[in-house]
């Protein structure tokens, strides 16, 4: 009894000895962050790169589709983690031809027709449950200041469950589009699986799952984002991501004076 008791007492300062030697936190900091995770996420979705895109948006009522419209989008990261990126508007044939532009803060709406850009909001509502900003390339880390609240099982955009890690995110500037944004990112590939959008009041605007992941320009990137209104879940909106490439994007067009000008290369 007396060797044992011995033997645990040795192995009790052995292993507090070798706790006076290890950084408090050593082991939580081998885990990634929460603006880590996020900024993983945003990679995921958005290129580093100058890159095109086409946009598909639909929009459905009780299950019947109500309108469409078809986008092309240049983006263009500034290297601080911002991106300047331009629309033009394909389809329907009423609306193609017309632009929008983000530079900075600014959004600018550019009709061919009368040959003049016009401010607007990024709030103002495009296309069912799309505003303006939502087509615009964004990095939430950037915007967006986030806390782990914990793992998850969550059903993703085709009935499957998912172990996420789950996000909450403040915004870090008063301008952002959405006060508070809830993010479900899968615990192993980073991929955005759900997301919750809050007003500043607090009130749910919407709920969009992130599917269809298909291999668009060395990453696998959602091919789909489901939208649902935070009041009607009848009412929803698809939006479809399709054709990616790089794209030399000359600085031109990023100009709000260069819009009555612009012509596609």
């Amino acid at each position: 009894m007396h060797i044992k008791k011995s033997t645990g007492l040795r192995n009790f300062l052995v292993a507090a000895l070798l706790a006076c030697f290890i950084a408090p936190g050593a082991f939580a900091q081998s885990a990634p962050g929460a603006q880590q995770l996020l900024a993983a996420s945003d990679s995921i979705r958005s290129p580093s790169k100058p890159y095109v895109v086409t946009t598909t948006l639909t929009e459905y009522r009780a299950g019947k589709q109500v309108a469409s419209n078809t986008l092309s989008v240049f983006s263009k990261p500034n290297g601080d983690g911002t991106y300047r990126t331009l629309v033009r508007f394909e389809a329907p044939a009423r609306d193609t031809g017309k632009l929008m532009l983000k530079s900075g803060d600014d959004l600018w709406f550019f009709d061919p027709a009368g040959q003049a850009s016009v401010r607007i909001s990024p709030e103002q509502r495009l296309l069912g449950q799309e505003s303006n900003g939502d087509v615009m390339t964004t990095n939430f880390s950037h915007d967006y200041t986030a806390t782990l609240k914990g793992t998850e099982d969550v059903l993703d955009g085709d009935r499957k469950t998912r172990h996420c890690n789950r996000l909450d995110l403040a915004g870090s500037a008063p301008d952002v589009q959405y006060q508070r944004i809830e993010m479900w990112l899968d615990a192993v590939s980073n991929q955005p699986v759900k997301a919750k959008f809050y007003a500043q009041s607090g009130r749910l605007l919407k709920t969009a799952f992130y599917r269809n992941y298909v291999a668009q320009l060395g990453v696998d990137r959602p091919a789909e984002v489901v939208i649902i209104d935070g009041l009607d879940p009848g009412w929803v909106t698809v939006m479809r991501m399709s054709d990616y490439a790089w794209k030399d994007i000359p600085d031109a067009w990023m100009q709000r004076d260069y819009l009555p000008r612009f012509k596609l290369q």
